[in-house]
């Protein structure tokens, strides 16, 4: 069955992408966070120079979930991406916790990345003579080192850089595709550029001495020892969820069968190497506790010594999470859209532009949302937020392809992943998919822990915000979502 008859395509959205245009969406969306903003944090508190594994761990782990993304979107090219796949395997109500999570995903991840994004620029003003206001680029929520460990305070401060940055990347991709694809392509060039050279310039003025120890002992809970790696690598999970942004554009593929995967498993590959090979360098640089910052790149940038160098280097930065808020706004409003053409959300989320082929109201709308939070809440509260749902949401993308794979034996065509598997009483369970579901479930423990750890030390904002945020879906499905669900199917 060719891309252009497929039954499973949604109708209104446009058949404009090929695999070079999928590949620069992982990567756009891929190579950002992870390397400019949450490597620093990885290291500094959990892994130390170890955090090169963590990358790797986190890598393989995504590499597994990606598979299964590759079969189930080359044979149902829909957009909602995982949304979409656990619609038709598991029903409505599962459905709807993946996408209320994914909702919560897409939304933190951009408000991690804007407020990334001030940070570099604050950084990047700095070399020119320019000292950007505490007050308007600092989060209204800050964590204090204190004499038991870090805690939370309120600042009195605003994060409007972030804020402004995170409205901005809505506003371009409401302008519609073909825009916003021209604009990522040339920053997502920019960005590979520039880190490439960060990479080959660093390397010539590491410190091997900062390698040592390559991996800390430990001092306690998750800090250092194979402890923080797990945790580390529990944290950088999320820095690889752009291959989920290739999913939800699917449906806007001319070829999902060849060009899905492609996108998928070649940006993964891609930005896998860039990563361990960027955290390998600044580790070098840069004593690993000292690398709780917004903005490491620009950090190790400084101490290199080339005025010249690191105000190019910042300005490589700002690009590359630029592209990522761009390719996370895309897949955001993708999901919604799909969620509202079901029914589980207002029907504002699937409305498009007459002429640009946008969500345009839906993009707005959601970059709206992750401006509260970026002028609000610190990088570390996000990050823990996000890599707790996208676990769960890995784990059930892979139960849907065992789903599909049991109730389809035969079926033929498309993408498959390697390795086999095996049927019993029925139910085919794959290697790729198993290994999927215990590598998202491996991830998960050391944040849940964490999590729980903070809350009985007294932090309780992030077990109060996953709390809320849990109660408010639950009430919105009940009493919304599920009755006009159930209304359009019948």
């Amino acid at each position: 069955m060719t891309a252009s008859t497929s039954p499973n395509r949604t109708p209104g959205l446009q058949l404009g992408l090929g695999w070079g245009s999928l590949l620069i969406l992982g990567v756009a969306q891929i190579l950002g966070a992870g390397v400019y903003v949450l490597v620093g944090t990885a290291a500094s508190l959990y892994a130390g120079p170890a955090v090169t594994l963590s990358f790797v761990i986190a890598g393989f782990a995504c590499l597994l979930v990606g598979l299964c993304y590759a079969e189930l979107a080359s044979n149902m090219p829909e957009s909602g991406s995982a949304y979409s796949y656990c619609r038709h395997t598991l029903g409505i109500g599962p459905a709807w916790a993946l996408g209320w999570l994914l909702f919560l995903e897409f939304s933190v991840a951009a408000s991690l990345l804007a407020v990334g994004f001030s940070g570099y620029f604050a950084s990047l003003l700095a070399d020119m003579g320019i000292a950007l206001p505490a007050a308007i680029s600092t989060p209204a929520i800050q964590l204090l080192p204190g004499s038991t460990g870090k805690s939370l305070a309120v600042s009195g401060h605003v994060n409007l850089v972030a804020a402004g940055a995170a409205l901005g990347a809505g506003a371009i991709v409401a302008l519609g595709t073909s825009r916003s694809s021209l604009a990522n392509a040339i920053l997502v060039v920019v960005k590979v550029l520039v880190l490439a050279s960060f990479i080959v310039v660093g390397a010539t003025a590491v410190d091997p001495g900062n390698w040592s120890p390559f991996l800390p002992p430990n001092e306690g809970g998750f800090r250092y020892g194979w402890e923080g790696v797990a945790r580390a690598a529990a944290l950088l999970f999320f820095a690889f969820l752009g291959f989920e942004t290739v999913s939800t554009a699917a449906a806007e593929t001319r070829n999902p069968q060849r060009d899905v995967p492609i996108g998928i498993l070649g940006s993964l590959a891609i930005c896998a190497t860039l990563y361990v090979l960027a955290a390998i360098v600044l580790t070098g640089l840069i004593p690993f506790r000292e690398l709780d910052v917004p903005d490491p790149i620009a950090l190790a940038v400084d101490r290199i010594g080339w005025p010249q160098f690191a105000v190019v280097i910042k300005i490589g930065a700002l690009a590359g999470l630029a592209s990522v808020l761009l390719a996370n706004a895309f897949g955001h409003s993708r999901v919604c859209y799909a969620m509202s053409r079901d029914g589980l959300l207002p029907d504002v989320f699937a409305r498009l532009h007459p002429s640009r082929n946008s969500l345009w109201i839906a993009n707005l709308l959601l970059a709206a949302l992750a401006a509260v939070n970026a002028a609000l809440l610190p990088i570390s509260v996000m990050a823990d937020l996000i890599s707790f749902g996208v676990a769960f949401m890995f784990a059930m993308v892979a139960i849907s392809l065992i789903r599909v794979r049991s109730a389809q034996p035969e079926r033929s065509g498309g993408f498959h992943v390697p390795l086999g598997g095996v049927r019993i009483g029925g139910v085919w369970f794959g290697v790729v998919p198993v290994a999927a579901i215990v590598m998202s479930f491996a991830m998960t423990l050391p944040v849940a822990l964490d999590i729980a750890q903070q809350a009985r030390s007294g932090d309780l904002l992030p077990i109060v915000l996953l709390g809320a945020y849990a109660a408010i879906g639950a009430l919105l499905y009940r009493c919304y979502g599920r009755p006009r669900a159930l209304r359009r199917v019948a």
